[in-house]
């Protein structure tokens, strides 16, 4: 049985409707065999993708139950592990920290793009900064505990001496593989893309991109941030 604390989980608000919410399980693989986003979408509503997906009537049920409780989601958003912590000077964790408040509250999205070696093979990934904070704890990220890795599950993960690629679309954006002009993530709610290619001349519309130079503690980490737009 889903329970309120569960519609808040899946941030129900960041979809404008239930074929939106069925759009972050539709791979660009998907679309190139398909050839049609309706068929797409029926068969993730389906299950055959063996998701665990809201119905579209528990879907409506939670847009209600979560416009209806905007200070609970207030207040949950107002725990930011960060705070009055310091961190080194160009550390991805003080970069983070900047931005938490932030992302969490919904007006940024941040994308890390990440290079490290990880069990002595050379990894990336494109990660979803705010998927990682609403699927993890990032206390034990903040504390130096826990570093922050590529995983398979991020938007987009490449291990360099296997070249095993993977993509996944996030709560937050869409991943689509362009022709032309490469990788790009598109925002599932104001639908502008970023353009992660670092040779692009910019990101995109009311995105910006960051490269953190004296950052030690990975081969390269860059950010792109978004600043998103709600829909009137």
């Amino acid at each position: 049985m889903i329970t309120e604390k569960d519609y808040y989980n899946r941030n129900i608000l960041d979809y404008e409707s239930y074929e939106e919410y069925l759009d972050q399980q539709v791979s660009t693989e998907d679309m190139f065999y398909l050839d049609d986003q309706d068929a797409a979408r029926r068969i993730v509503e389906l299950g055959y993708k063996g998701k665990d997906l809201l119905s579209r009537e528990e879907f409506e049920a939670a847009r209600q139950l979560a416009l209806a409780g905007p200070l609970k989601r207030r207040e949950s958003a107002e725990l930011i592990c960060s705070a009055g912590l310091t961190f080194p000077e160009g550390s991805l964790l003080e970069a983070l920290a900047k931005r938490e408040e932030l992302v969490r509250t919904g007006k940024l999205a941040t994308i890390l793009f990440i290079r490290d070696t990880v069990r002595g093979q050379e990894v990336s990934a494109y990660i979803d900064f705010g998927h990682r904070l609403q699927t993890e704890n990032f206390e034990e990220y903040f504390s130096g505990q826990k570093k922050i890795v590529p995983k398979r599950s991020d938007l987009s993960y490449y291990n360099w001496k296997t070249h095993s690629l993977f993509y996944n679309n996030s709560s937050t954006f869409q991943v689509l593989a362009d022709s032309e002009n490469g990788l790009l993530m598109k925002h599932k709610r104001d639908r502008k893309t970023v353009n992660v290619d670092p040779k692009a001349a910019t990101p995109g519309d009311n995105s910006s991109r960051t490269e953190l130079k004296n950052c030690k503690d990975y081969i390269q980490v860059t950010l792109y941030d978004h600043v998103t737009r709600r829909k009137n």
